[in-house]
């Protein structure tokens, strides 16, 4: 038999397994499809039995009423805001804690790196209203600060970055640094970040997401509208306009583009880096 030749079950086998993995792909998309579409039904069509999938007047009415019943511009704006401080922050954070856990030998570092990890296990809910007690104490209850501060830390951040640290920047390279004379910050900005990108970029697409998409902690510490992100926005929304599916969808839509284009743009890198440093530890 000739190598790399398959036979005919192991064709079949081949295409089902694809076909299989097809079907699970169509099952997870519908629901996005069905709301995008659903965004630009007139009520009448949204209200139709049987349901009918594609517009047959298709209308941008519903995103523009969603942006006049509600001020979505302002959550979307915070939206915003919120996820470009919290992902600055986590991958500077990552990056510094990942040379340190990848590069450095230094007492306890074994305990401290495990330290990490175990908050990486416990959920959020566990914490969430020692911190919000916390929180209370020091006035930072309906505060930005008080918002963004349990995402401006990614465990699981400096987890990737120490993989990534300690098998793809060679030591070697380091010490020829401090020979010439280069301090440690010099060689983390010119020698670990420059080799650490496709890690970065990881790190950054899933920091952005996860702040993006923070609902939870948002609702119980923030009081003010004027701070509400997206997804607390929309949650208010819906309770307001429950009956109005197709504004509700439009402003699901809108909150979901973000992520969605963020992930298609770069999602390579997170595939590379996970093959890259997912094993090495």
């Amino acid at each position: 038999m000739v190598v790399g030749k398959r036979t005919p079950l192991q064709r079949i086998c081949h295409l089902a397994a694809h076909a299989l993995l097809l079907a699970g792909a169509l099952v997870m998309v519908m629901p996005m499809i069905w709301m995008l579409v659903t965004s630009f039904k007139p009520p009448a069509e949204i209200a139709l039995w049987p349901p009918a999938f594609w517009p047959r007047l298709p209308t941008t009415a519903n995103y523009t009423g969603a942006f006049q019943a509600a001020p979505f511009g302002r959550f979307f704006a915070n939206s915003v805001a919120y996820a470009v401080v919290c992902t600055l922050s986590v991958i500077t954070t990552s990056l510094v804690a990942g040379a340190v856990f990848g590069k450095y030998r230094f007492p306890l570092r074994g305990f401290l790196f495990g330290l990490v990890l175990a908050t990486a296990i416990v959920p959020f809910e566990a914490y969430m209203i020692p911190l919000y007690l916390q929180l209370v104490q020091i006035e930072w209850i309906n505060t930005v600060q008080g918002i963004v501060l349990p995402y401006l830390f990614m465990a699981f951040g400096i987890f990737l970055m120490r993989q990534h640290v300690s098998s793809a920047v060679p030591g070697e390279l380091m010490e020829a640094a401090r020979v010439d004379g280069a301090g440690e910050w010099w060689i983390l900005r010119r020698v670990i970040a420059p080799l650490s990108g496709n890690a970065l970029a990881a790190v950054a697409i899933l920091a952005f997401n996860q702040a993006w998409a923070m609902l939870i902690w948002p609702l119980l510490v923030a009081n003010d509208q004027s701070l509400f992100n997206m997804e607390l926005g929309l949650t208010t929304f819906q309770f307001a306009f429950s009956n109005d599916t197709g504004k509700l969808m439009a402003g699901s839509v809108v909150s979901v583009v973000p992520m969605l284009i963020v992930f298609l743009l770069m999602r390579r890198r997170i595939i590379e880096n996970m093959a890259l440093t997912g094993l090495k530890g």
